[in-house]
């Protein structure tokens, strides 16, 4: 029986973040008799996918984290790694800032080397500048380049390389039925979060790891404004991070802590996308989220910022603002985008015309966003990419090159 491939993905945690959960999503679809996916991760934290890897078959292995002062002692462990394992001849780098280190010591061990781009900014202050350096030879060093959006690829590789046959867009793929809207799930999910009595308020809804890239210090300021207007309404935030305490603290200051739900770390998020009315998305800068293909899986308007590529707009769902609008003209524009009737979806016209909120699932799909459908393609990829490594070190090893 032929043996299967071990592709080595490099992250820095295996929690439910966005390129996580798309790494996680293309795992379970993935022929694992062909392909076999094994994590190097930064932490030796127990994550949220953690036991899931273990259970699909999968490797962890832990590296110490990068810092300036041992990038030496970084190269060095990861040279050793490939050294001692020399089964594997393909390496995913998911986490982009330290990825000239990694992928140099994965091409001098022989291994295929793949890059992929989750997002459009390093952000801002000293580490986003030292992260724009390291990553900027990634355009010529990998072998292959990938993305999640065109936008996100040009902003890491640059225009030139994104038109070479190097470049792969890889779409953040979701099973899309398991967010098909369901009345029942709606009506079970608000009882659950709302009580008994299931009153006809507006829940908006954001998805997002609680860290200043998100914006939520802007989000809480439309809601204080959607409040004045809608005393009744939610907002729940689903999600973790360093910014919590300073939220709640927010929250209270402005009148809103019986209005936001920090509902924290969540493995119902379809459910939660089919009973709320709106996600609002204020992000200072994305690649492709993920959240938002869910969302127009789930029939559930998006209300986004203009800095999200537009490629996100998968439907006629998803409606954009400037940042620089006040938050008076996004709660307006939100309290705009609220359902009739008992707020079990949009108006059914345009794509979903006569069909609700259920049909956008099948829009989803067939946008290039199904995770079988990515898995399936990715599979042969990878087993090509294995193939035409082994032919080039084949004929390096007379010279005593590769492996």
């Amino acid at each position: 029986m032929k043996k299967g491939i071990r592709v080595l993905h490099v992250l820095g945690r295996l929690d439910r973040g966005g390129a996580e959960t798309m790494v996680m999503n293309l795992y379970r679809h993935m022929d694992r008799q062909r392909i076999q996916f094994d994590f190097v991760i930064h932490t030796e934290d127990v994550c949220d996918y953690t036991q899931e890897v273990h259970e699909l078959g999968g490797r962890i292995y832990s590296m110490a984290p990068f810092g300036v002062s041992t990038a030496g002692h970084y190269r060095r462990h990861w040279r050793d790694f490939f050294l001692a394992h020399p089964e594997y001849h393909i390496v995913h780098g998911h986490m982009r800032s330290t990825a000239s280190l990694y992928l140099a010591e994965a091409k001098r061990a022989g291994l295929a080397t793949i890059v992929h781009s989750h997002n459009t900014s390093s952000g801002s202050g000293i580490a986003a500048f030292v992260k724009n350096i390291l990553q900027y030879p990634l355009r010529w060093q990998a072998d292959y380049l990938f993305a999640c959006s065109k936008g996100s690829g040009i902003w890491l590789y640059g225009r030139r390389a994104c038109d070479s046959q190097r470049f792969y867009l890889l779409y953040n793929g979701i099973t899309a039925a398991d967010f098909r809207f369901d009345p029942l799930v709606r009506q079970a999910k608000r009882r659950e979060l709302l009580g008994e009595t299931v009153r006809r308020l507006p829940v908006f809804l954001h998805i997002g790891r609680l860290e200043p890239q998100k914006n939520h210090t802007f989000l809480l300021r439309v809601m204080e404004e959607i409040a004045a207007h809608e005393p009744d309404a939610q907002l729940w935030l689903c999600g973790c991070g360093p910014l919590e305490a300073a939220l709640r603290q927010q929250a209270q200051e402005r009148g809103l802590a019986d209005r936001v739900r920090f509902l924290g770390v969540r493995t119902d998020i379809p459910g939660l996308m089919q009973a709320a009315d709106a996600l609002l998305f204020p992000s200072l800068f994305e690649g492709l989220p993920l959240t938002l293909v869910e969302a127009q899986a789930a029939g559930l308007p998006v209300l986004m910022s203009d800095t999200v590529t537009p490629e996100a707009a998968l439907t006629d769902l998803v409606k954009t603002l400037p940042l620089s609008e006040p938050p008076a003209r996004w709660a307006e524009t939100a309290l705009q985008m609220l359902p009739g009737g008992d707020a079990i979806g949009p108006a059914q016209t345009g794509q979903a015309a006569g069909s609700g909120r259920a049909a956008y699932a099948a829009l989803v799909a067939r946008s290039g966003y199904d995770a079988a459908e990515n898995a399936a393609w990715l599979a042969r990829f990878y087993e090509e990419a294995q193939r035409q490594i082994k032919e080039n070190n084949s004929g390096k090893s007379g010279s005593g090159g590769g492996r």
